[in-house]
């Protein structure tokens, strides 16, 4: 297969390039730093790029895939997020700095992708719990998130030859974590406390072990409607 995967040189992205480039599938990863692990792997192929640059992002994605004339499988991975705080003390500034990664550089992939490339199977959107939840403290998180499962659910209706989800993939072992479990006590942030506990047991898996959890999952996803939203928990 050929897998395309956005923010593969840490976390889950790296799990799941990891993952693919195992089974012997050709692998395009997308991440503003290199992870010498991978990047010299012969079937890996890798664009240093920062997402949200738009305009340099879809000059230099047009180059990457040249001569790419099908994707098998294209994972939407790379996301960030803002502070843990209460919306009312996040600046549109912070929201759109989240936005643009979390979504708006997704339109642009993804309108990239269907310009070069002819066949284009399967696209998963790496989304979230939260999206649904609205847990205090996640502002611009939870809203990019939601933003880019209803993004998806639009595309399904364009491009009905590929199939569209977006995955939420647990709990994973990630940087995003290790700075959650290093801020300190509030009661107001239940689900930090949550996810503070289950760092170091089998409920926030390495990122290896999460790809292998997330991978059976976007198989999984294939026998549901395309556009819509999943939580590998819940597969």
């Amino acid at each position: 297969m050929n897998v395309f995967i956005t923010g593969s040189n840490s976390g889950l992205g790296f799990g799941l390039a990891k993952y693919y480039l195992g089974k012997g599938n050709k692998v395009y990863g997308i991440s503003r730093k290199i992870n010498s692990e991978i990047n010299s792997r012969g079937n890996f192929s890798f664009l240093l790029q920062d997402i949200s640059d738009f305009k340099e992002l879809e000059i230099n994605l047009v180059s990457f895939i040249r001569g790419v004339t099908k994707l098998d499988l294209v994972i939407l991975n790379a996301g960030i997020m803002n502070e843990i705080k209460d919306l009312k003390e996040t600046s549109l500034e912070e929201i759109k700095k989240v936005m643009d990664v979390n979504v708006w550089a997704n339109k642009i992939i993804i309108d990239t992708l269907f310009n070069e490339v002819k066949i284009i199977n399967q696209i998963v959107a790496i989304s979230s719990g939260a999206s649904q939840s609205g847990s205090r403290g996640w502002n611009a998180y939870s809203l990019s998130k939601a933003t880019l499962n209803m993004l998806i659910k639009l595309y399904s209706k364009e491009f009905e030859e590929t199939h569209f989800s977006a995955l939420a993939p647990g709990l994973i072992d990630s940087k995003m974590q290790d700075y959650i479990y290093n801020l300190p006590e509030k009661s107001e942030y239940p689900v930090v406390e949550r996810l503070k506990k289950a760092k170091g047991t089998e409920k926030m898996p390495s990122p290896e072990k999460a790809a292998e959890i997330v991978a059976s999952g976007i198989e999984n996803a294939k026998k549901y409607q395309s556009g819509i939203f999943l939580d590998v928990r819940k597969l």
